[in-house]
């Protein structure tokens, strides 16, 4: 994964990432507050861990999931396929 430019200052730095406008920023300081030093530190999150750096409940998550999913399988149909072979799921 290739960390922007600022997310690799802050790491080298150790120092938490200032700028509050940035798509990337999130109010979680053990992250630096970055979305991209998160996922490179972390790997895959759990939907717990996801909502606790976004200051969201686990049920809100997991209803945005539930709703990015949908739209996956709607506008993809063989993706449906795909997930069931995996057994992910499917949310109604």
């Amino acid at each position: 994964m290739s960390l922007k430019e600022c997310s690799k200052c802050c790491i080298k730095n150790g120092v938490s990432c200032p700028i509050k406008d940035c798509e990337n920023w999130l109010d979680y300081e053990e992250d630096l507050n970055c979305m991209l030093v998160a996922i490179e530190k972390n790997g895959a999150m759990t939907l717990r861990e996801i909502a606790d750096r976004l200051g969201l409940s686990f049920v809100r998550v997991k209803q945005i999931q539930d709703k990015a999913a949908r739209k996956m399988i709607d506008n993809c149909p063989d993706l449906k396929e795909i997930m069931e072979h995996y057994c992910v799921n499917i949310p109604d």
